[in-house]
């Protein structure tokens, strides 16, 4: 150390101007000699700090090779006894601010320095230090001679209720005293004696100290009671504090000395059984406390992170968001926010984290409390609620368009259908393209149902039905549209016993499967697609909880794709969960599959390894009896020149309407709304058959259309038909007793077997 007239001061500045202007200002001291001995780096500090003393540190915190918060922290470590006055820009108070918060005894902005002002500040620094290690010592003696003494110390509020006790008396044990008045713990006659004391301190605001006898559970002791008031930070009188010495038996205030380390045992207990990971660091960041929940959520053990760096442990990088989060920490006292963490496993979670600075008796800074909680499966989930709502929209936008879509699709059938009877003789490409034409027209009218199917959860027919038929389609449709790299193989036998389901949806479930088959192959291989009767037996089903006893059929479909990980085979069939990239898959394929297998009463199971392809078997109850044909199977029927009415406001339907029934033997007569429709069944009546309505028309609706009808002639016979048929509309129609419906885009065949219901 220097001399009583000299100060040997450590300058840290990289800034050439900046040092020869403070040893100007020095030179212009004339009470005080300085020694001044500048360095430009921070580690160059550390080396005179090992090896000499200095009476003050003058710190940049902008260094070279140190910035910020952490310059001060390295240099306070390095020499804790010696006052550092801080060196700052007019921008960066805040940052020197919370220096002085972890232990600077000053700061000074470059620019407003005298040489007067700077040997004023280091004085002072000087002394401060003085002051704050001698008051350190004598708090250190204070809590030494505490902690080895038998004294109750306790508050009460203004009303005299227990709410903080430490070390309460033999006899007593916290749970007892917290919230209970000293009426409800001990006699009568010595509870008035310490309320007469107390409720004298808290009027007069002057503390007090008294020996007092207290009698506890049939056991007299006598006490050395000092009462101070307690005072908030407006300095009003809250409460009492009171330190409770026992002079009468000094064992036995060990033993409640002991109770009361027990029970701060058990509190730290506590921390261990709530599943939040909590975790205490001091202000080097060295992680001092890790309770169970931060090793069930990290993977850490608490001897394994005991003394490591917290942003090291759980970080994989320097994060400017941690960063910021420690100033305000430190600066606010708090800070909470969501951050991403690493495990010991490497993967990354999500957490809800709280910080909250931890202040020694002194109020100042010395460790910071964070409190984090696993909200990974949270935000997931918050993800999936988006992607349902965004397919809801999807769901109503399908909604709709699906009575456009029909409406256009109606004519184009209906065309495909007519053309090859108007043209017998044409040449078999014709044929062809009629055919394709025809069967894309079916599978775009199928798409739009199996939209709506899945936004609106509409049921689909089950029908007894042939999947041999299925798969052949499905394998044509694969052989056309798959790259020629995939290799498309069926196996089905003849034999292939019958299913009660609905064609549109298991075709759906296979399409799913091939298609994600064909994801899983991305330059070349096998898809197979086979079938075969099986029985289940009680084995297999006791096994298999999803299986009954009796026959089966189990569709597979096989590919020599990537396979799948062990770890992702559960979630598979998770609504949302998909391992593709974003944008290229919705996650709803498998969970579809299963949904639509399952309201068959059939299951799934699944065979995949990494690099060996996958096989997804779909098992489906057998049925006995013949192929239900559908509509469009059963043979046309003619009629015998009866008239209908055909209303619906598109020209091109009425048109192609027109075509069909004239085709088959029917008249016809047709209006563009219910008005006119009225108005032409009013005038033949006795001579329509049957009323084939659209549901949706202008001018009047298709629903208060029939009502009129009805009354005209409550015979009438009414087919109703739309592009839409929603549960509510078909509810609405049944209602006024019209009870066939034809939803388009509809067959030839499907117009005629409706007309043939009606008029049967």
């Amino acid at each position: 150390m220097a001399g009583e007239n000299t100060i040997k001061v450590l300058l840290i500045e990289d800034n050439p101007g900046d040092v020869l202007l403070l040893q100007e200002l020095f030179k212009e001291v004339t009470t005080v000699v300085v020694e001044l001995m500048p360095v430009e780096r921070l580690y160059e500090a550390v080396n005179y700090l090992t090896n000499e003393i200095f009476d003050v540190i003058l710190l940049d915190l902008s260094l070279p090779d140190s910035q910020g918060l952490e310059t001060f922290v390295i240099a306070h470590n390095q020499a804790k006894a010696t006052p550092i006055i801080v060196l700052t820009g007019i921008n960066d108070e805040t940052l020197a601010t919370s220096a002085m918060q972890q232990g600077a005894q000053d700061y000074l902005v470059k620019g407003q320095v005298t040489g007067d002002l700077l040997v004023r500040s280091m004085r002072y620094a000087i002394e401060r230090q003085r002051a704050d290690n001698a008051l350190r010592q004598s708090e250190e003696r204070f809590r030494v001679a505490l902690k080895n003494s038998p004294i109750f110390v306790y508050n009460q509020d203004k009303d005299l209720r227990y709410t903080w006790v430490y070390n309460p008396p033999s006899g007593l044990t916290v749970e007892e005293i917290l919230g209970k008045q000293d009426l409800n713990i001990i006699p009568v006659e010595d509870a008035q004696h310490l309320i007469a004391i107390k409720r004298g301190v808290l009027t007069t605001g002057i503390g007090t100290r008294e020996e007092v006898s207290i009698t506890i559970k049939e056991t007299t002791r006598y006490y050395d009671l000092t009462v101070e008031p307690l005072r908030n930070e407006t300095q009003e009188v809250v409460g009492v504090t009171c330190a409770s010495i026992d002079i009468s038996d000094r064992q036995a205030a060990l033993r409640d000395r002991k109770l009361a380390e027990e029970k701060i045992r058990e509190q730290a207990a506590l921390l261990d059984v709530t599943t939040d990971a909590i975790c205490v660091r001091d202000l080097n960041n060295q992680i001092i406390f890790w309770n169970k929940g931060a090793e069930t959520l990290y993977g850490w053990q608490a001897t394994e992170a005991w003394g490591k760096n917290a942003s090291e442990l759980l970080y994989d990088e320097p994060s400017p968001e941690i960063e910021a989060a420690l100033l305000q920490a430190i600066s606010k006292g708090k800070w909470q926010g969501e951050l991403t963490k690493l495990t010991k496993m490497n993967k990354e979670i999500l957490v809800a984290s709280r910080w909250s600075l931890v202040c020694d008796e002194q109020g100042k800074p010395k460790s910071i409390l964070t409190v984090d909680t696993d909200i990974t499966e949270k935000k997931h989930l918050e993800a999936q609620l988006f992607r349902a709502q965004r397919l809801e929209s999807i769901g109503t936008l399908a909604s709709g368009i699906a009575h456009d879509l029909n409406n256009i699709l109606t004519p184009i059938l209906a065309g495909a259908q007519l053309l090859p009877l108007k043209f017998p003789d044409a040449d078999e490409r014709t044929r062809h393209l009629l055919e394709i034409l025809e069967i894309n027209a079916r599978r775009g009218a199928d798409l739009v149902k199996q939209v709506l199917s899945f936004a609106r959860g509409v049921e689909g027919k089950h029908i007894s039905l042939q999947l041999r038929h299925i798969i052949v389609e499905i394998a044509k449709i694969l052989k056309e549209t798959f790259p020629k790299s995939i290799e498309i193989s069926t196996d089905v036998p003849q034999n292939l016993w019958m299913v009660s389901g609905d064609s549109t949806q298991l075709h759906q479930v296979l399409m799913n499967l091939c298609v994600n088959a064909r994801d899983a192959m991305s330059n070349s291989g096998t898809l197979s697609i086979s079938a075969e009767n099986i029985l289940i037996d009680a084995n297999y089903a006791r096994m298999n909880l999803e299986a009954k006893e009796g026959p089966y059929i189990v569709i597979t479909v096989s590919d020599t794709g990537v396979g799948i990980p062990k770890q992702m085979l559960d979630r598979i069939f998770e609504p949302f969960f998909t391992t593709k990239d974003v944008g290229q898959g919705t996650g709803l394929g498998l969970s579809t599959v299963l949904g639509i297998v399952k309201s068959h009463g059939g299951f799934v199971n699944v065979y995949s390894e990494p690099e060996s392809g996958t096989s997804f078997k779909v098992y489906l109850p057998a049925v006995g009896g013949i192929e239900t044909l559908s509509p469009e199977n059963l043979p046309p029927q003619t009629g015998h020149g009866e008239l209908i009415l055909v209303v619906d406001d598109e020209a091109a339907i009425q048109e192609i309407t027109i075509t069909s029934l004239e085709a088959h033997n029917y008249k016809i007569l047709v209006a563009s709304d219910g008005i006119e429709a009225i108005a032409l069944y009013a005038q033949n009546r006795d001579k329509i058959s049957a009323v084939l309505m659209d549901i949706m028309l202008p001018s009047l609706d298709g629903l208060t259309a029939m009502r009129t009808l009805q009354k005209i002639n409550p015979q009438v016979k009414i087919i109703a038909s739309s592009g839409l048929m929603s549960d509510n509309k078909l509810s609405a129609v049944a209602a006024i007793g019209v009870n066939t419906f034809l939803s388009k885009p509809y067959t030839v065949n499907e117009l005629l077997l409706s007309l043939q219901k009606v008029l049967s």
